[in-house]
C-alpha cells in the first residue's frame, strides 16, 4: 500500500536526503556523471538544502511503501501550473504501481490548488522517464537548459499535462 507523508521536520529531510542519494547515484551517474551528482546532491538534496526549499514554497512529501520509506516527491504552486519538481522512487520498488499513484497523488494537489497544468523537466537523456511521462498525458514542451553552477548545466525538456482544475 502506497501512502504519502508531508516532510516537515529534520528527520524528515535527512531520510529524503538518503533517499536522493541512493536514487540518485544509481540513475543518473551514467547519465550526466558522478562530479555532477556529487555536486547536485550537496546543492538541491542535502538535508540542509531541502529545508531551504521547504521555506520558500517546496512542498516535499515522502513516498511509503508498506510503511517503508521508497521515494519522495517535491512540487511547488506556480500562477498557472504546479510544478513537479521531484518524483523518484528506489529501483527495487519500481513497477509495483508506486509512480503511477504518485502522479496521482499530484495530480489531485493541481486540482487542490485549482491549477491548469502540471509541469516537470527532465533530462533528455533520460529515455525511459520521457516515455512514461509520455504515458501519463504529458507533452514535451521543448528543450530547456539551465546553469546550475560550478561549470555545470541542466539540459533538459519542459513537459507539461493539462489537467482538469
Amino acid at each position: 500500500m502506497t501512502e504519502f507523508k508531508k516532510a516537515h521536520s529534520s528527520i524528515h529531510f535527512e531520510i529524503i536526503s538518503q533517499l536522493a542519494d541512493s536514487i540518485w547515484r544509481e540513475h543518473y551517474i551514467p547519465i550526466v556523471g558522478k562530479p555532477q551528482i556529487d555536486y547536485m546532491l550537496d546543492k538541491f538534496q542535502s538535508a540542509e538544502a531541502i529545508k531551504e526549499q521547504v521555506a520558500s514554497g517546496f512542498e516535499y512529501f515522502l513516498i511509503y511503501y508498506n510503511e517503508t520509506p521508497v521515494g519522495y516527491i517535491s512540487i511547488k504552486k506556480e500562477e498557472k501550473a504546479l510544478f513537479l519538481s521531484k518524483i523518484y522512487v528506489l529501483s527495487s520498488y519500481r513497477r509495483k504501481k508506486i509512480g503511477k499513484s504518485s502522479m496521482m497523488f499530484v495530480e489531485e494537489k493541481a486540482s487542490y490548488y485549482n491549477l491548469e497544468n502540471i509541469r516537470l523537466t527532465v533530462n533528455i537523456n533520460n529515455i525511459n522517464s520521457i516515455k512514461a511521462y509520455e504515458k501519463m498525458g504529458f507533452v514535451n514542451e521543448g528543450p530547456l537548459v539551465t546553469d546550475i553552477g560550478n561549470g555545470f548545466i541542466m539540459d533538459d525538456y519542459q513537459m507539461i499535462k493539462k489537467i482538469k482544475a
